[in-house]
């Protein structure tokens, strides 16, 4: 779903926010990206979603080449960023058929697939809800909605459960874990990381500098977060401010 070589950016004053990152993810994957701030982990997802254009490398992206082909890599992905989009004051399912219709669907077929989706995340019957009315976790379920509405096989999430309660995080767990299609997510929460991914990957300093299932990285009895002060000399959890 994601073959990476050498992928680079550099941005104007000679900042290398990201330095040659070889990344590979098969498809039904969830892998978790994660790094400290500053490490490159936006600018990657950036790049892997056509958003920002890299300044050297090759990728593909769903089966379509990052750089020559970026309408057909957006046909073929989902991505939610970690504000979402949900406007406030209109009706979600009015807003989703939209969507559904911008993917080339007609209204009929649009109104189904909307339909479908919010069943699948539990939220059947809060179509006529604005998005102001909703809880953290039924927005973060709706954000993903969106994603998923043209069967993406290959979906980015950018810290899905940033700022939602205990509860309400290992809910959307439940429902990442039901998708199906690959997921390729960020997150500072650590046991997010372990109880989610099969895979992970580490970026620091614009590079990648570890790579394997959770169990793989935690041996001899260390946390993830044991891991990334050896790895960065930082922790993941205080950087983030998760207690």
């Amino acid at each position: 779903m994601i073959k990476t070589s050498g992928l680079s950016k550099t941005f104007k004053g000679g900042v290398e926010a990201v330095k040659g990152v070889d990344i590979s993810v098969e498809a039904g994957e969830i892998v978790g990206f994660l790094g400290p701030n500053g490490a490159g982990k936006t600018t990657t997802m950036r790049m892997l979603t056509t958003l920002l254009t890299p300044t050297s490398g090759t990728a593909t992206v769903a089966g379509h080449d990052l750089l020559a082909d970026p309408r057909g890599v957006r046909r073929r992905i989902g991505y939610v960023s970690q504000g979402g989009g949900i406007n406030p004051v209109t009706p979600v399912g009015e807003e989703l058929i939209l969507q559904a219709m911008l993917y080339g669907m007609r209204r009929a077929e649009a109104e189904t697939r909307t339909a479908e989706v919010l069943a699948k995340l539990e939220l059947s019957g809060m179509e006529s809800r604005p998005g102001g009315a909703l809880s953290g976790g039924q927005r973060r379920r709706f954000d993903i909605a969106f994603g998923l509405l043209h069967r993406p096989p290959l979906i980015f999430l950018d810290e899905p459960t940033t700022g939602l309660d205990p509860q309400s995080r290992a809910n959307l767990w439940d429902h990442i874990r039901a998708l199906d299609t690959t997921v390729f997510l960020t997150t500072h929460y650590l046991d997010e990381a372990d109880a989610l991914c099969d895979r992970l990957l580490i970026i620091d300093h614009g590079r990648i500098v570890a790579e394997g299932t959770p169990a793989e990285l935690k041996t001899g009895g260390r946390t993830l977060d044991d891991v990334f002060l050896d790895i960065t000399g930082r922790s993941l959890r205080e950087e983030a401010g998760v207690a």
